[in-house]
């Protein structure tokens, strides 16, 4: 069946499947121990796309692939650092957008190897201000992307963390969906992103959004990322 023939329901279905699968992807990074030291972050970023095509047949992925480590971390999404190896007491994040059955998945996760006191603390950080980013968005129903962007810069100041990434988040649809519902500043989550985000693209359909978080520690030069969908959840959430 077509994506365009599906109704809402099912959309919403489609995109947390693609999420739970994006989910046990990452999970089973872990379990492999394919973050590892001494691997670069190209050899990281290969063996999860050989993963996920063992895993589910998934061979497209509908962004850049990142694996960013130590310094590295302190890069936003559009960069292009220099391919490091990871080091036996690193900070890494890997973002990952693969593509099941047509409809995208955007998953960031913030791994630390070793017992650091101050990378365990950023890495801790991300999910609990990932939520509070939620709960703001589930209590404002007219917010736009540029309201929440300020929102959640603001609380990851007073945290005390910056928060330098131009963006905090974007659509996520059916692949390609920024075909789909554009590519001008209302798809994401950012300054002059004055739309509501609660809003149908131009076929007709609700929007659906990813959240994402990119703090950093400039003091000690690391970073960490967390993201995943902002706008639908599974049903025991």
């Amino acid at each position: 069946m077509e994506t365009l023939d599906l109704d809402e329901s099912e959309r919403v279905a489609a995109l947390l499947d693609a999420e739970a699968k994006a989910t046990a992807l990452f999970d089973e990074v872990v379990a492999r121990s394919i973050i590892t030291p001494g691997a670069t972050e190209s050899e990281v970023s290969d063996a999860v796309r050989d993963l996920a095509n063992e895993m589910f047949g998934t061979r497209r992925f509908w962004h850049k692939r990142i694996v960013r480590s130590g310094i590295n971390t302190l890069e936003p999404y559009a960069s292009k650092p220099p391919n490091l190896v990871i080091e036996s007491d690193d900070i890494c994040f890997l973002d990952f957008g693969p593509i099941f059955a047509e409809w995208e998945a955007d998953f960031g996760r913030t791994f630390v190897l070793g017992d650091d006191p101050a990378k365990l603390a950023l890495r801790d950080a991300l999910e609990p201000l990932w939520q509070q980013g939620r709960d703001y968005f589930d209590a404002t129903p007219d917010i736009t992307g540029e309201q929440l962007y300020a929102w959640v810069v603001d609380r990851a100041t007073e945290q005390g963390w910056e928060f330098s990434a131009p963006i905090a988040g974007h659509l996520v649809g059916e692949f390609p969906h920024k075909q789909i519902s554009g590519t001008d500043i209302t798809t994401y989550v950012a300054p002059d992103s004055t739309a509501p985000m609660r809003r149908l693209d131009p076929t007709g359909r609700a929007c659906h959004w990813i959240l994402e978080i990119h703090l950093i520690d400039r003091e000690r030069n690391i970073g960490g990322f967390f993201e995943q969908l902002l706008d639908v959840r599974p049903l025991d959430q």
